[in-house]
């Protein structure tokens, strides 16, 4: 797809991510974090896992950038972490759990990209709330041992 038509389908994301439906909100919000790299659909997506008025859209745009397993998802839900309200937090560490606690390989991995993230100071404390959150999950299933 090219720039010009990833721009469009970022574009009509933005528009649905406005509805005051809140399944319009929350598909907008899973579609429109396979785009989280892109600087416009950054702060649409921050006020999707933020969204005031339900906190299922909230879930479902963390669990989706946080399944991308990425610099740019992670880097997203951090910084509406460090800006969210307990209730919101919570919502987000559920969103967390249910995407890395299965595999330790890929909470580790989401670990390390947390520490190595060049970000702001806002940003930054929500990133140390990820890997808090991150550490203190035991994942069900490790690399197998060489006996």
């Amino acid at each position: 797809m090219g720039n010009e038509a990833r721009r469009a389908a970022v574009a009509a994301l933005i528009r649905l991510a406005e509805s005051p439906d809140y399944r319009d909100r929350a598909d907008a919000g899973c579609s429109l974090a396979t785009f989280a790299e892109m600087p416009e659909a950054r702060g649409p997506l921050l006020g999707l896992v933020l969204d005031a008025d339900d906190t299922f859209i909230t879930r479902a745009t963390a669990e989706a950038l946080l399944r991308r397993q990425d610099s740019a998802g992670l880097e997203v839900v951090a910084t509406a972490l460090a800006a969210a309200d307990p209730n919101h937090v919570e919502w987000i560490h559920t969103a967390v759990l249910d995407v890395f606690g299965v595999f330790s390989r890929d909470r580790d991995a989401a670990v390390r990209e947390c520490e190595v993230l060049d970000s702001d100071e806002q940003t930054r404390c929500g990133l140390d709330q990820l890997t808090t959150m991150l550490v203190g999950i035991t994942p069900i299933l490790h690399p197998a041992q060489n006996d």
